[in-house]
């Protein structure tokens, strides 16, 4: 069965991702029908990748210089010092900017390798394979790259284009359960944001979505991609619509951090939270209307999602939180701003709040059963 295609196009660059099952088998195919080629790459294999699809790659090569690195991903190691440690293979390889190097994991392990390919020599090319629902429907879409630093998630990074994005759905049957519920956060956030048809097909859906049955996981990647590529084409830099990307975002990446990053809470679980926090922040502040916050909210009641930042927090992390808050790339003054949500697919607005205000009602969640 031929696999779904889908064209993002932008300013700078114009390239398929391609959805569908057992893609990996016919990796140098697929490259070459799509008019991909080099003579030299490197792999970026995540150490959690099932290793007998890098020998598939591999062996698909004819007369191709393969090199490997295993990277150990998670997000204490999306730094500086990974990066380095790419770009030193790829000089001591005498890579060109025409050879290529390649992601293979995570999202994690795609914004450091495509944060490495934007530098090395101004850019060389640069293939995403996404092996994680997560990666499948938002990292590997859309040419954001990027590191942590000690002061924050992402502050440091730039824009740059695969030049193909393959998903392999199979990918996704290796994956622990708690790794598909954290994909289906940014499902689910793609269907708040832009559409409410998508989310009532979720809605019915959740439970085999979640399973991973066939059609619906397909239909969910793909509704998903193609929300993000219509954001993305219309801003490529996050210049005005792309923020609504960030709907939940502030609020997530705020918690990760004040938990120095720790397995207890990962980047899917804390977008979950931080969508609960965004939506309930919206409702307090009347944006949000009441029968459609508890419509959303008893989606959310899933068993096995995180159910409340009280499980992660005290009253005296609530500092720290709003610290990491006001340090997020969108703020440029001494308040907050928040993607808040009128109804369930959009309109999402833009608002600026006082540290005060936010540290208010994140001590009213940690005094309540609801959030």
């Amino acid at each position: 069965m031929k696999p779904t295609k889908i064209i993002v196009k932008t300013k700078n660059e114009k390239y398929p991702i391609l959805i569908g099952r057992n893609l990996i088998a016919n990796f140098s195919s697929l490259l070459r029908k799509n008019s991909i080629t080099f003579k030299k790459c490197l792999i970026v294999i995540d150490k959690n990748v099932p290793k007998d699809s890098l020998i598939n790659i591999t062996k698909s090569f004819k007369n191709i210089e393969v090199h490997k690195y295993i990277f150990h991903a998670n997000e204490k190691n999306k730094n500086q010092k990974s990066v380095d440690k790419i770009l030193n293979i790829l000089l001591s390889k005498n890579f060109s900017r025409e050879d290529c190097v390649i992601s293979f994991g995570g999202g994690i392990t795609g914004d450091v390798v495509g944060f490495a390919a934007s530098l090395f020599k101004r850019g060389l090319k640069f293939i995403n394979v996404p092996t994680t629902l997560l990666a499948q429907v938002d990292s590997s879409v859309g040419g954001k790259t990027g590191i942590n630093t000690m002061l924050g998630k992402n502050l440091i990074g730039s824009f740059y284009q695969p030049k193909i994005v393959i998903s392999d759905i199979e990918f996704l049957r290796s994956l622990p359960y708690r790794e598909i519920i954290c994909g289906y956060g940014e499902i689910l956030k793609h269907s708040i944001i832009a559409n409410k048809r998508f989310y009532f097909f979720l809605n019915k859906n959740i439970d085999d979505i979640l399973k991973l049955k066939s059609p619906l996981i397909e239909k969910s990647i793909i509704e998903s991609c193609k929300i993000k590529k219509l954001v993305v084409e219309k801003d490529e830099k996050e210049m005005g619509l792309r923020k609504i990307l960030n709907f939940g975002h502030t609020f997530a990446h705020a918690y990760e951090a004040s938990l120095n990053f720790s397995k207890n809470l990962n980047h899917g679980e804390a977008v979950i939270l931080g969508i609960k926090s965004a939506l309930k922040f919206s409702f307090e502040k009347k944006i949000f209307k009441k029968d459609q916050f508890n419509l959303m909210s008893y989606h959310l009641d899933k068993p096995d999602f995180p159910r409340s930042i009280k499980d992660y927090f005290s009253p005296s992390d609530l500092g720290r939180i709003v610290s990491f808050m006001l340090r997020d790339k969108k703020n440029n003054s001494k308040k907050i701003k928040l993607m808040l949500i009128k109804k369930i697919g959009g309109p999402i607005i833009e608002k600026e709040f006082s540290q005060s205000t936010i540290k208010e009602f994140l001590k009213k969640c940690l005094n309540n059963n609801n959030l």
